[in-house]
Parts: structure tokens; sequence; C-alpha cells
């Protein structure tokens, strides 16, 4: 609610004192009176900051109008004040002029004149306070500013992580120590200069300069993984985000660069150890199972029904444990960077026939219902043929294994855009609602009494995803506990104009 507006009317006539405060209280503004000079100052003197337009009368008996103005100015000379008299000469307008007066009214005028007149000088009275305040503020935070900008710049230097803010124009404004050892840039050839000319890694500019430019909401912060250095011996963490006003307009980045050099010894000390240890216990393990192998078909003997039915689940943990093996060494290879070995045109369509032929004994032997179908022609892919196989025949693996039997699987080839989409779905048990945000997490298996039986290590999904990413591609899942499971993984297309048009059955025999 704004301020109650104070109108102060100092004239010897009763007449012009009541008919100016009555015109004047009809909007809504508060009005005193007095009936001479010394009454007057009395009232301003007693709270001058209430005080926001005086009229005034020139011509008065003892303290005269002009004596009035010279004491307002004393008093507060940002007070507005309008001069009102029957005696309307040039001259006497501009001595009130030059004594401080805002305007001028003669007598006799009308209800609408004085209040143009009020109007106007309550606006310039708005204009005074709103300046003042603004330069009371101005001075407030100037001194604070030294203080403040001390503390900052503390804190700042004595972080461990890197700070680079930019300003809407891309130049470095404040940078810290951290951030000149990590990019292993001098702090001066930083600070104060535009991006192109600081030599920063390339996709970390690149990453700013978007954030500056984005006029999106939505677009928050990106993470970004930099190798540093011209043999990549240091790893930085980048988080760059944008900064805005209220009005949503970007006024500059923030990035906080972490150095993530020793956890990514430790990921590659680990990695080399499973892959050591999982390599190591596939020999002695497969050789167990072949003995095994032996003993069941009855090669070394013959062996009793009870004897059987041990050394068959000896066999089956066997064969998980192998199972385990060579997932935990796919694994190390995707960390290592080495599961997508080669990537050539490829149909899709070809790969996917070739895992549903594999698959369909193991399909028959439930009686699941399995079946692929795809158009005529599919646009090509740029993949890695194994990786794309391990992918479908987990996908499919899956789906016959959480099956009922009786049940039905199927396999859809399509497009979607610039991407081939392949779709693997089943009448099977389903997934809990709180179970799919994790089902490509390592190690994460859903537990539940009809998957309780179902052998698995629970990283074939994790290894899919990884491989999806790894060909810049993207896997979804949909589900419900009991209605089945569709997983959606979509494949860019081939960057040149080619399709795939599969061979008759004729020109496969030739």
């Amino acid at each position: 609610m704004p301020d109650q507006v104070n109108i102060i009317v100092i004239d010897d006539e009763q007449i012009m004192r009541e008919g100016c405060s009555r015109i004047l209280s009809k909007d809504g503004w508060a009005v005193l009176t007095a009936e001479n000079g010394k009454q007057g100052l009395d009232q301003i003197q007693a709270n001058p900051e209430k005080i926001d337009v005086i009229l005034l009368d020139l011509m008065m008996p003892g303290i005269s109008g002009m004596e009035v103005l010279d004491h307002v100015r004393t008093i507060d000379p940002n007070l507005l004040v309008i001069v009102i008299t029957g005696y309307a000469t040039v001259e006497s307008a501009v001595e009130a002029m030059k004594k401080g007066a805002y305007d001028f009214i003669p007598k006799p005028f009308t209800p609408d004149q004085l209040r143009i007149v009020v109007k106007r000088a309550l606006e310039r009275r708005t204009l005074q306070k709103e300046a003042d305040f603004l330069r009371k503020e101005r001075e407030r935070s100037l001194r604070d500013i030294a203080t403040e900008k001390s503390k900052i710049k503390t804190i700042i230097n004595c972080m461990g992580d890197g700070v680079l803010v930019c300003d809407r124009d891309s130049c470095i404004v404040l940078s810290n120590p951290a951030a000149s050892r990590m990019l292993k840039i001098p702090e001066t050839s930083l600070l104060g200069n535009f991006l192109p000319q600081c030599n920063l890694h390339p996709e970390l500019s690149k990453v700013i300069e978007e954030s500056l430019k984005t006029n999106d909401m939505g677009y928050t912060s990106v993470s970004q993984e930099l190798s540093i250095g011209e043999s990549g011996e240091i790893f930085l963490r980048a988080h760059t985000a944008p900064v805005r006003n209220d009005l949503g307009e970007t006024m500059g980045s923030v990035t906080v660069l972490q150095d993530i050099s020793h956890l990514k010894e430790l990921d590659k000390m680990k990695s080399e150890f499973i892959a050591m240890v999982t390599h190591e216990l596939r020999a002695p393990i497969a050789a167990v199972e072949q003995q095994l192998t032996v003993i069941l078909n009855k090669m070394a003997g013959e062996v009793t029904a009870k004897q059987e039915h041990l050394l068959t689940r000896a066999k089956e943990r066997t064969k998980g444990l192998l199972n385990l093996i060579k997932d935990l060494l796919d694994l190390s290879k995707i960390e290592a960077g080495k599961m997508v070995q080669y990537k050539e045109p490829l149909s899709l369509q070809e790969v996917i026939q070739r895992v549903v032929e594999l698959m369909k004994a193991e399909a028959e032997t439930k009686k699941i219902d399995l079946q692929f179908s795809t158009p005529p022609e599919i646009p090509l892919i740029q993949a890695d043929r194994n990786s794309m196989e391990g992918i479908f025949t987990n996908l499919i693996s899956n789906a016959i294994k959480y099956t009922p039997e009786g049940g039905k699987v199927w396999i859809t080839l399509g497009e979607e855009g610039g991407f081939v989409k392949a779709t693997v779905s089943d009448t099977g048990i389903g997934i809990k609602k709180e179970d799919l945000p994790r089902i490509f997490d390592k190690f994460y298996r859903v537990r539940t009494t009809e998957t309780r039986q179902i052998v698995g290590t629970g990283l074939g999904l994790s290894i899919v995803k990884s491989i999806v990413d790894a060909h810049l591609g993207s896997i979804s899942v949909e589900s419900e506990e009991g209605g089945g499971t569709t997983f959606n993984v979509l494949f860019p297309k081939e960057s040149i104009p080619s399709t795939y048009k599969p061979r008759s059955n004729e020109e496969t025999e030739k």
C-alpha cells in the first residue's frame, strides 16, 4: 500500500483554505491548513518528511509568502512549493521561482487546474523519493562492496575446486588459482580475457558459449569430462550452468571444475583387477563344467539318479558362474573402451533374424510363440556386428526367460525420425513401477517369487545400455507388473543414404 500523500495549504483566506482542502481531499490526499506563515512553518518543522506539497499564498499579513519560501528552503530544499496569489505578475513569478518554488498558479483557478498542478508536483515528489532511495542504497552498497568482495575472493581462492565465471559477452570476470592449476593456464591469461583468447579446452569453451546463448529455461547445467595436457594425464569434471536474472535473462555462466584424475586411476585399477581375476577363473571353471558334462553323459561310468541330480545342479551353478565371468569381462572391456571394436554399415534386420533363429529352440522348449516382423526395406546403421548380436541375444533371451509357458515374444523393426527402432516385447511377468528406474543398474535384479529360480548376474541390461550408448543410441523400457515388458532401442541411421533390402532365399543359396 503506497504512503499517504500530505499537502499543506498556507493562506490567510479561509475560503481558499477550505476550497483547496475540499477539492484535493476528493482524490484521497490528506490536506493540512494554516492561516498564516508562522503556523504553516510550525507544522512543516514538526514533521518535514511527511509533507509532500506546499500550497503557499504570497500575500499574507505577518510573515509573507516569500519569507516562508526562504524558511522552507532551509528546512528541506526538496519540498515542493506551489505559489498561489491574486497578484499574478511576471515579476512575482520569476522571484518565487528563483527562491525555489516548483510552480505558480494564479487566483482565481478552477478545481481541475488545481488538481493538474498538484498531480504534476506529486509526480516530481515521487521521483525525488525514488532517487533519494537509490542514492542511499548505492552508498550503502558501496560501503558493503569492499567487505563482501574481500569475503568472496577469500572463499573462492581457498576452494579446492576450480571456478570460472563469464559475463554475457564471454569475458571471464572471476577465476581462482585452482582453475588455473587444473586447466594449466596462467590466471592472468584467464581473468579479464574473452573465451577465444584464453586457450581453454575446445569442448569446455563450446559448452560455456552454448550456456550463454541459450534461451531455454529448462537448460540448467551441463556436466562433461575433460582430459588436460598433451598426454591427457589430468582428468576434470566440469559443471557449467547459466546465471539468470529475475526476468529469466542470461547474465553469464558459472563453471565449476573438479579434478577426478585419482578416481580415474582407481577405476582403471579396478577394471584391470576384474579383467585379470575373471580371465584366470574362466579356464578352470570351464574345465570343471566339461568334466561334469562327461560324467553326466555316463562316459566315465554309470551314475545313480541321486548322483545325476546333484551333478546337474552343480553344472547349472558352474554355468551361471561362467556367465558371470563372461559378463564381468564384457563390462571391463566396455569400461576400457574396447567392447565396440569395429563399426560398419550393418543391417539390423539381418542381425535380429540370426538371433531369433538361435533362440527358437529355447522358445519352443517353453512353448513360447517367438515372432519377428520387419518392413521390406530398413536403413542401415553404423554398428559393431558382435555388439549388436549381444544386445538382442540378451533382450530376447530375457523375454523368453521371464515369460510363462505358452506366452508370446515378438520383435519389430521400423523407423522413427532419423533412427532405426527395434522393439522387443513379451507377455511375461512384467516389472514393478518402483523397479523400472534401476533396471539398467549394474548387478540389479528384480526379486520376486517368479524370478527366484531364474539364474542371472544382473549385468546383462547394464552391458546392453553401455553398448547402445557407445553407438549413440538410446534404450527405454515400458512395463507393468503382470502386463508384459517392452524394450525400445533406437540407433542413428547410417549417414550415407543407403537402405538394406533382405535377400531372397534363392540369392542366399547362391
